[in-house]
């Protein structure tokens, strides 16, 4: 059996090992988020990775409730669960621990959740988020703000072409609000607006006891998708105070994300329903070509601080960096193979010359190992190159010199041991050394 095949064989189906290469562009892409995070001001929490469930629960939505991995506690004796996302948890954080802190909150995150997939869908179970949340703030610049980070974020992280789909749930609740359609009715009409199948949405409004009018507005969600010309085909469609009132909203965040000039990777989509029983305004998905699933989800979600015993409005979105990792793996390659700089190698018994170079080189920043193994050079050169070094360093014995040698092109450069030792060296070659 194949040795990555065998790998896999030894664990659960929706979770992997991450080897060196894919590691580091998860750490990148943690990295960069986190860094155009912090420059818009969010200040990291880290919350636990278990959870009482019923404290858990409160916090999450229907479809996250039933993907929960639960168990029983022995110390406690109650249910306990491994967190499917990480959003529930800063709202009970805000709720409990910060609630005397002036608002609003800016926090992020990055973290590990679990949730549960079917069997032979093939998803991983597994989800690497990288997120923030803002609390406090109920405006259309706060959800602006979300998108316009997003899209920052994305551009930092290399992508070029990508688009973010902004909808309002609000407009859905207006266009439905007081109709005589509800439960299992309600549900395979919200998903055949989510999957745009006006063919199945005929067939499902037909026997439905609603107005022209009525069945008119729910046939055009489907369409309402594109450029900001969709606000004005909406705005003709409807008639309902609340579903003008999200446009008007969804207008001003529109506008704002002008001023930002980020408009060029907006779309808008008034069919876009995910998240109803959780999400109180605007909501957004980002998606990148080649890839059918979003690589990051938000939107505002007024009531979930409440449930923890805090009203207070809120917004936010996380990044799943396994999609991320996915739609941009090739182009995450130059900092996949960020070097090791230096490969130390020594013969002889006494190797406290190498070993004091190597403590030296390290406080000034290099990145350094020691080829503690009993080999000949051409192996450890053979080593070096295949395990991505930038160096390889020789220490002749009884430390009478050094070379270094540039393993991209192979250069040589003499040197006296005690110039590597001194304060101005760097590794860097002279022009024609």
């Amino acid at each position: 059996m194949h040795s990555e095949a065998a790998g896999e064989s030894l664990l659960p189906r929706g979770v992997k090992d991450f080897l060196p290469l894919k590691a580091a562009k998860i750490e990148y892409l943690s990295r960069t988020a986190s860094a155009v995070f912090a420059r818009w001001g969010f200040r990291p929490v880290i919350p636990p990775g278990l959870e009482y469930l019923d404290t858990l629960e409160r916090g999450l939505g229907e479809g996250l409730r039933e993907r929960t991995f639960r168990f029983d506690d022995r110390q406690s004796g109650k249910l306990v669960a491994f967190p499917p996302d990480i959003t529930p948890q800063v709202a009970r954080i805000v709720a409990t621990r910060m609630r005397e802190l002036p608002l609003p909150l800016r926090l992020c995150y990055t973290g590990r959740v679990l949730r549960h997939a079917e069997q032979q869908s093939g998803k991983d179970r597994e989800i690497f988020q990288a997120g923030v949340e803002l609390i406090g703030l109920d405006s259309p610049e706060a959800d602006a703000e979300m998108v316009a980070m997003a899209v920052e974020c994305l551009t930092a992280c290399g992508a070029d072409e990508f688009t973010i789909d902004i909808g309002q749930v609000e407009f859905f609740r207006g266009v439905m609000d007081g109709l005589p359609i509800s439960g299992g009715a309600a549900r395979r009409i919200e998903a055949a607006i989510a999957r745009k199948d006006s063919a199945e949405l005929n067939q499902l409004l037909a026997a439905a006891p609603l107005s022209d009018r009525a069945r008119e507005e729910i046939l055009a969600l489907p369409r309402l998708f594109g450029g900001r010309e969709v606000l004005a085909r909406a705005e003709q469609v409807v008639s309902n105070d609340r579903s003008r009132r999200a446009l008007d909203n969804l207008a001003r965040v529109l506008d704002i994300l002008e001023v930002y000039g980020v408009e060029r990777h907006v779309t808008v989509d008034l069919g876009e329903l995910r998240g109803l029983d959780y999400h109180s305004g605007v909501t957004f998905q980002g998606f990148l070509p080649g890839l059918g699933r979003a690589v990051c989800l938000g939107g505002r979600y007024d009531q979930l601080t409440a449930r923890y015993g805090y009203p207070a409005p809120a917004t936010g979105f996380a990044f799943d960096l396994l999609n991320l990792l996915f739609a941009l793996d090739h182009r995450l390659d130059a900092v996949a193979a960020a070097s090791t700089d230096v490969l130390l190698f020594q013969r002889g018994a006494d190797k406290g010359p190498a070993q004091r170079l190597a403590q030296a080189l390290r406080a000034r920043g290099l990145s350094v190992a020691r080829d503690i193994i009993g080999r000949g050079l051409e192996e450890s050169l053979d080593y070096a190159r295949r395990m991505n070094y930038r160096y390889l360093m020789i220490v002749d014995e009884g430390a009478a010199g050094v070379r270094l040698l540039r393993l991209t092109d192979g250069a040589e450069r003499a040197l006296a041991f005690a110039d590597v030792l001194a304060a101005d060296f760097t590794l860097s070659f002279r022009p024609g050394e």
